[in-house]
């Protein structure tokens, strides 16, 4: 059995960062502006809770208020975003190897980041059919049980679980967030051996025909396996069954 408390972190969070940046996450794609009652039914906290972080919040260029009195995001979220995409100094090489997949298969392929129990598209380029998945870069999916999302949650942590072992990659599964679309992802690694991302191609499930599947499985193999060579990564030793 472990011991539980190791799991805990060794400093525990402030209350009011906690808060702020609940406030923070309140905000959806499509979202202008938020009135003070939206972000109170959104976040739980009462109003003045809201009001006072608001003003530290603006004070920093985290917030601004519009001419109606509700609140919205300010440049420094934009700062830090472009701060974050650049810190991964991915796009480089994560791109170009996207733009081949679509060119082998001709389905959409993409690249996610595990944010918390979130799948975040980082990096996209699109199927040239009209059918097609509408997933944009930025958008932030449940960490479900769709094949992207398996792929990050089996492959975050460290130790490895040891079920990792027994799956079959790349990972295919259909419907598993929306009954019309398929998808099928691998891992990519990063220096370290740590998870860079999930690797991965999406289709309406009318076009994953099981030759289809087929013939793009070795191709995103291969392409996963490009991508965490050119990211100076290497994959990591699996756990071993209990046959081994």
């Amino acid at each position: 059995m472990s011991d539980g408390s190791k799991s805990r972190p060794a400093v525990e969070g402030v209350a009011s960062a906690d808060r702020a940046l609940t406030v923070l996450s309140a905000f959806r794609k499509g979202d202008r502006a938020l009135s003070l009652a939206e972000l109170a039914a959104r976040t739980g906290l009462v109003k003045s809770t809201i009001m006072r972080l608001a003003v530290s919040l603006e004070a920093h260029g985290y917030l601004s208020r519009t001419e109606d009195g509700g609140y919205r995001l300010d440049a420094e979220v934009l700062r830090l975003g472009t701060i974050y995409t650049q810190s991964f100094r991915v796009e480089a090489h994560v791109v170009p190897v996207l733009e081949e997949l679509v060119a082998r298969t001709g389905e959409t392929a993409a690249f996610y980041v595990r944010r918390g129990e979130q799948r975040l598209c980082l990096f996209r380029a699109d199927s040239p059919h009209l059918l097609r998945m509408h997933v944009r870069v930025g958008d932030a999916l449940p960490l479900d049980n769709s094949a992207i999302a398996q792929v990050l949650r089996a492959f975050s942590p460290r130790p490895l679980p040891a079920y990792v072992a027994a799956l079959d990659l790349p990972i295919v599964t259909m419907g598993a967030t929306d009954p019309h679309t398929g998808a099928i992802a691998m891992p990519v690694f990063g220096p370290g051996e740590d998870l860079a991302g999930a690797l991965a191609l999406s289709a309406p499930v009318s076009r994953w025909m099981p030759e289809a599947i087929a013939a793009a499985r070795p191709v995103l193999a291969e392409a996963a396996a490009v991508l965490t060579r050119r990211l100076g990564g290497d994959v990591p030793e699996l756990p071993r069954t209990a046959a081994e």
